[in-house]
């Protein structure tokens, strides 16, 4: 069991000397963790013992003065023992607060997340996107429901976030929401940076966080098709409208790299046309506002001038009739039963096709950075694998290399 410590000794700021007199300071220790707190009073500096942390002299200054590091040690003493008797640490932080503040009560963990879900959302646009304020939110509801489960509250002290907490709300996402590894990590990091939000603003003495690892696992590698499986898709007929234009649109993202959000929001603006007659996709990135810079080739435009006199799409502004995300897997499962692929198609399984036949047939890596919006070509290069032809063709060219030195 950890012995408890609690001490107050009393110091002058000397560097605030002024005509001779300085400012004295508190320093409350609890547990090892010191915080210094103006007493709103000050004292000659050559009447200071700085052993005993008290006024010398026999005058009435001296008298008053140490009449007032009494009454104020004693006023710490009683916010401890106050803040103990109510159920709270009565840490440092929850002492100074309430010295500064006395009649405010200490911070609850879930109302300071919500503000700070509202300060989040204040952001979208400038410096994050609205699936980041999303996952803020998400975030919110899902403590909200740990919380009265495990705790039996609607709401903790911020202070009494601990690590046990953490590792059971981890559990929690695992379990009740069926959340992978990787997925749980994701909406941790978002709590994890709202407690480093909290040890800034000095709301709490350590980060719950400081212990606790939160590293992704390397995910499967990615579906991706190939330039056959591509024609195949192409070629096959649809049964019905829907199937068809959900086939359109997957295979313009195949041939572009426009991810989803983007190609869903492509508008006319995005398109330019250079002096050779030559048109370009420029758009940047709903995720990042990375600008995207794209040369459309024949089938990327045919696509898109087949959809020029859409209904939706006039009516909605955009180029391409885009569902939802959800839809839009649901149907490319039908369509690779459909075009006998043995592959699950998703929305981000085009982008990765891109990436690998830009690979494939010798695009250089910067070039298709630029193109995929990445300011690093190591994501990029997560996106692009090497098939085992274009390992065979970078052999055989070794081969020659060595046969004709012989």
């Amino acid at each position: 069991m950890n012995r408890k410590t609690f001490c107050i000794s009393f110091f002058l700021r000397r560097v605030r000397t002024v005509k001779g007199m300085a400012p004295i300071l508190a320093r409350i220790t609890v547990n090892g963790i010191s915080k210094e707190v103006y007493t709103q009073c000050r004292t000659p500096v050559d009447k200071w013992d700085t052993a005993k942390g008290r006024a010398t002299g026999r005058d009435k200054l001296a008298y008053e003065v140490n009449v007032y590091i009494d009454d104020f040690r004693a006023k710490v003493v009683e916010i401890y023992r106050t803040l103990q008797a109510e159920g709270f640490e009565g840490n440092v932080l929850e002492i100074k607060e309430r010295l500064q503040s006395p009649g405010k009560q200490a911070k609850m963990f879930l109302e300071e997340l919500t503000l700070y879900c509202e300060k989040r959302q204040k952001e979208v646009g400038v410096r994050i996107t609205q699936l980041t304020s999303n996952k803020y939110y998400r975030l919110c509801r899902y403590l909200r429901e740990y919380t009265k489960q495990e705790c039996k509250k609607d709401d903790i002290r911020l202070s009494a976030v601990s690590y046990g907490y953490l590792d059971g709300f981890n559990t929690y996402l695992q379990t009740a929401h069926r959340c992978h590894h990787n997925g749980a990590v994701n909406i941790l990091d978002c709590l994890r940076n709202f407690m480093l939000y909290c040890l800034r603003n000095e709301w709490i003495e350590k980060n719950p966080f400081k212990n606790y690892k939160l590293k992704e696992v390397a995910p499967p590698p990615k579906e991706h098709l190939s330039k056959k499986e591509i024609e195949r898709l192409m070629e096959k007929p649809m049964p019905n409208l829907r199937l068809e234009n959900v086939r359109d649109i997957f295979v313009f993202c195949c041939l572009t790299g426009l991810a989803f959000a983007d190609v869903k929001e492509l508008k006319r603006e995005h398109l330019t046309t250079d002096e050779q007659g030559n048109m370009w996709i420029r758009k940047p990135r709903e995720k990042t506002a990375v600008m995207s810079t794209i040369p459309l080739l024949k089938q990327p435009k045919a696509i898109l001038q087949k959809y020029a006199f859409d209904l939706h799409c006039m009516e909605s502004g955009k180029l391409l009739p885009v569902p939802s995300n959800q839809k839009m897997n649901a149907y490319m499962s039908e369509i690779a039963t459909i075009c006998g692929l043995n592959k699950k198609l998703t929305t981000h399984c085009a982008r990765h096709t891109f990436a690998c036949l830009a690979v494939e047939y010798g695009m250089p890596i910067d070039v298709l950075a630029k193109i995929l919006g990445h300011t690093n070509t190591n994501m990029t290069r997560h996106y692009a694998k090497f098939s085992e032809q274009l390992i065979g063709r970078e052999m055989q060219k070794i081969g020659e290399v060595f046969a004709a030195a012989n």
